[in-house]
């Protein structure tokens, strides 16, 4: 699994335990609300709503603040407006960066970015520098020793999985946009509980990173996560799982 994978298991693995939870639940909210704002309340007929849901339940958001925040964005409940944007740049060693983010003020979220790019050796860059290099992929990670290999692999392929691979004692399920709901269902229709299920933006070629600029590179991605605005952080950083797990204890 690559490095950036690697963290990203890592911090969802926290999230539903995080003394920070109000915080996690506040960026959960403004995805369900964005989301149908622009495509409605039904997540049978709004694919990006129904991810939200997915990663509001999988961080245990109660069921009623899941109902109020699609009701803002669509219109039943008073709610504030939010814009999707996406910043791109450079971070310790040249690895690309993306950082998506919904908010209601793009001078004051671009600042903050910028601010905390300049902090750890990186730099913002101009819109389309190293967007290029992602793709939109559904990624599952699933602990090895919840089902053998081969009878995973068998159930995710029948399902519309691109890919599965096996490293670092977790398997990584890939799929298209279009099947992750179903990919996901049928996973969990056989009792196992992902450590992580997300849309994805995955990079076409890794930079690998070691000693001070690996842990530049995951303080830079840390303290991008912290920030109010922004929803995701995406790299195409190459570090070990050792070097991630000796800073995530840090």
């Amino acid at each position: 699994m690559s490095g950036h994978s690697k963290w990203h298991s890592i911090k969802h693995k926290k999230a539903a335990a995080d003394a920070k939870r109000g915080k996690i639940f506040t960026r959960h909210i403004r995805e369900l609300t964005y989301a149908a704002r622009l495509g409605g309340g039904d997540p049978d007929a709004n694919a990006a709503l129904r991810h939200a849901i997915d990663a509001a339940k999988a961080v245990n958001m109660p069921a009623d603040n899941i109902k109020k925040a699609i009701m803002r964005g669509t219109g039943e409940l008073e709610g504030v407006s939010y814009e999707s944007i996406t910043y791109e740049g450079y971070g310790p060693g040249g690895v690309a960066v993306l950082v998506e983010c919904l908010t209601d003020n793009k001078n004051r979220t671009v600042a903050e970015i910028r601010h905390v790019f300049s902090r750890y050796n990186g730099n913002l860059g101009e819109k389309g520098c190293v967007g290029w290099m992602f793709k939109k992929t559904g990624m599952i990670v699933i602990p090895q020793g919840a089902i053998g290999e081969e009878e995973l692999m068998e159930l995710v392929l029948e399902n519309g999985a691109e890919d599965m691979k096996t490293e670092d004692e977790q398997y990584e399920v890939r799929t298209t946009v279009e099947d992750f709901t179903k990919v996901l269902e049928a996973i969990k229709a056989k009792n196992l509980e992902p450590e992580s299920a997300e849309i994805a933006m995955l990079p076409s070629t890794f930079i690998k990173l070691t000693g001070k600029p690996a842990e530049q590179m995951l303080k830079l991605a840390d303290k991008l996560e912290e920030l109010d605005d922004v929803q995701n952080v995406w790299s195409n950083f190459d570090i070990s799982a050792e070097e991630i797990e000796q800073y995530s204890e840090d």
